[in-house]
């Protein structure tokens, strides 16, 4: 998915400095953000109050949206640099196209997860015969060094593993949760779930003291270690946990997101993840004159134009604002 914002700043994220070593309990409100012909995202990250949650560098959530009479996600050819794109619905279908050649419609419960390495450019589009109804999150993951000038690929992995306990199914979309461990291709230790909790669920689940964690909640309402989470909010948790009690009084979706703080500091701007000013600039060259990125074939309509990157340069400001 692409970020479509036409103000996009410059920023630099990333490094241990700023993590947050103890358990904690922050809750982030989302910037409401239109996406495409018919869709609005909720963007939880980056966050006035954060921009990483371990290589976690980018959240949208969308939906639940009737989009029964709408053309519904309509996202044209743009690039993708140092990062991997995580697809992942509740309800509805995604038509992948990209610049490997790859062609895939990714559907509820299915991981769409695309490897930019050192560049790639794809399309995100419904169906033109498409579900009553859209819900689902995009999300980025920050490539470390050695892994972020690899080939780009594209991997749709259908069927995933889960963790159940009463109560309690948790599937596991990237990464490794309580020792099960999904298919997709992860670069950095990390972990993203799709927690869905029955009415009456309280639950202990058991979590990495060493990573960083954040809940996103999809659906319903849910406690996170005492904490009512509305929908399309997220609560961010720290460090230090070895467990977390959740609690539903009704059906509820979360999605469970952390991993090991994120070591390298990173320059975030549009749809590309870099380290530098100049690396980010370069990129934007090459987009705009059609090098390096290719060519997503079957799309019917243009490639979208990247905006102009602001006039003064980057300085670090860390993991939070």
């Amino acid at each position: 998915m692409s970020n479509l914002d036409r103000q996009a700043a410059l920023s630099v994220c990333g490094g241990r400095g700023f993590v947050v070593a103890q358990p904690v309990r922050e809750l982030l409100s989302p910037r409401h953000v239109p996406l495409g012909e018919s869709t609005e995202v909720r963007r939880l990250l980056p966050n006035l109050g954060r921009r990483m949650v371990g290589a976690w560098a980018f959240v949208d959530h969308y939906g639940p949206d009737d989009i029964a009479d709408e053309p519904g996600m309509q996202v044209p050819p743009h690039p993708h640099m140092g990062l991997q794109t995580v697809s992942w619905l509740h309800e509805g279908e995604v038509l992948h196209r990209d610049s490997t050649g790859s062609l895939a419609t990714i559907r509820p419960g299915e991981l769409g997860l695309m490897t930019s390495g050192r560049a790639i450019s794809h399309s995100e589009e419904s169906p033109r015969s498409h579900a009553r109804f859209l819900h689902g999150a995009q999300l980025w993951v920050a490539l470390p060094e050695a892994h972020r000038g690899a080939e780009p690929r594209f991997e749709h992995h259908t069927a995933l593993p889960r963790v159940t306990a009463p109560g309690l199914e948790a599937t596991v979309i990237l990464g490794a949760l309580d020792g099960t461990v999904s298919p997709g291709t992860a670069y950095t230790p990390i972990v993203g779930a799709d927690l869905a909790l029955g009415a009456g669920a309280d639950h202990r689940l058991p979590l990495e003291p060493d990573f960083e964690y954040a809940v996103l909640a999809l659906s319903g309402e849910a406690h996170v270690d005492g904490v009512p989470v509305p929908r399309g909010s997220m609560l961010y948790l720290g460090c230090g946990r070895t467990e977390l009690p959740l609690r539903a009084s009704a059906d509820a979706g979360l999605m469970l997101l952390g991993g090991e703080p994120f070591g390298e500091e990173i320059v975030m701007w549009w749809n590309f993840i870099g380290r530098t000013d100049e690396e980010i600039r370069q990129a934007r060259e090459d987009w705009t004159t059609g090098s390096r990125f290719g060519e997503v074939k079957g799309y019917d309509g243009a490639r979208l134009d990247a905006p102009e990157v602001p006039a003064a340069r980057l300085r670090a400001r860390g993991r939070t604002r």
